[in-house]
């Protein structure tokens, strides 16, 4: 069954990398910066954040710029590969009713040229680092682990919602009040030990994008995101279990997508 899989799969590589330009392509299709503004639309942001709350959280920290932009980024890439995801069957509807297409590609190819223009945008950090002289260690090198579980993360709960959004159409306004309690439950602009003092740091350790956003902070940094086994853990272990559902969920309701869409 998995050779089965995996067959088809590269049978149809090619159309998902056809899709994963597309979708670039369409991003930037009207824009006269094209995907120089996956570079300064963070990097606008981040000024912004910084003005506005780096007089109370960031005041201290010379480093605050960079503190924001590892979050804003992460945080940014999650937020547009779910939304994309769970929008993609019902925007390839034409293409489903026509031809055969394993339909986890339409998904799949979302969150990918998402990870792509995020993986450009990552270009920005770089720049900050060297600008706030946040200097790299061995320590960055880890780094990689964060991101492949935001990946992962992205793609199963992205695999989920474009399941569910097919039944029920009204799960798009849901998925954007949840993304505004998710994205204030990160700390994107501001610091966990702010909230400890008044003794709701425990929220943090039910999001899984928080650690992700945490242990990719540390390898930037050039800390252990292994001092503490729990938030690579918590976050390893949701990323795996929301592809195993999401994928198990798609599944079994996939070939009643055309009586829907």
């Amino acid at each position: 069954m998995l050779e089965k899989q995996i067959d088809t799969f590269k049978k149809y590589r090619f159309l998902l990398r056809e899709l994963v330009k597309k979708g670039i392509k369409l991003k930037y299709r009207r824009s006269y910066l094209g995907i120089l503004w996956t570079l300064l639309e963070p990097l606008l942001t981040t000024c912004v954040l910084t003005l506005v709350f780096g007089t109370f959280f960031g005041k201290d920290d010379k480093t605050f710029p960079v503190y924001i932009l590892t979050g804003r980024l992460l945080y940014s890439f999650f937020s547009s590969g779910t939304k994309f995801a769970m929008k993609s069957i019902r925007q390839h509807a034409g293409m489903i009713k026509k031809v055969y297409v394993p339909k986890y590609i339409y998904p799949l190819s979302s969150v990918l040229y998402n990870f792509v223009i995020f993986a450009i945008s990552l270009i920005v950090l770089l720049g900050a680092t060297i600008v706030f002289k946040v200097y790299p260690n061995v320590w960055c090198i880890t780094a990689i682990i964060p991101l492949v579980l935001l990946f992962l993360l992205t793609l199963g709960v992205g695999m989920i919602l474009s399941t569910m959004s097919v039944f029920f159409r009204d799960l798009e306004y849901l998925w954007d009040v949840a993304l505004m309690l998710i994205m204030y439950t990160c700390a994107i602009f501001y610091k966990v030990d702010t909230m400890a003092k008044t003794g709701h740091a425990w929220i943090f350790k039910l999001n899984p994008l928080y650690a992700i956003i945490k242990c990719f902070r540390d390898a930037v940094y050039g800390n252990s995101m292994f001092a503490d086994p729990f938030w690579v853990i918590m976050p390893t272990v949701v990323s795996v279990l929301s592809v195993i559902v999401g994928v198990a969920l798609f599944k079994k309701h996939q070939d009643n997508f055309i009586l829907h869409i």
